[in-house]
């Protein structure tokens, strides 16, 4: 089973976000919280089942972070991603 951790990305496998990534903020037994800076802040996280979620092994630590910094490093993540 895969280890869900707080500051960890991940993208969506299912719903109508699938293939969106999200920095998560909380978790729960069967769900997550995620963010993405911009629609789902710190504020309004989306929750979501973990079976719905894939991890991408990337974390940070979120403690003191904003939504503007969980947009950079989606942006960033999302340009390495692009580049490979």
């Amino acid at each position: 089973m895969e280890q869900f951790e707080t500051g960890m990305m991940a993208r969506s496998k299912s719903g109508h976000d699938a293939g969106k990534v999200y920095v998560i903020t909380k978790v729960e037994e069967a769900y997550v919280y995620l963010v993405d800076g911009k629609v789902r802040t710190l504020d309004k996280p989306k929750k979501k089942k973990k079976k719905h979620v894939q991890l991408i092994k990337e974390s940070f630590d979120i403690q003191g972070a904003t939504d503007v910094d969980i947009k950079r490093w989606i942006k960033i993540w999302n340009k390495e991603d692009n580049q490979n």
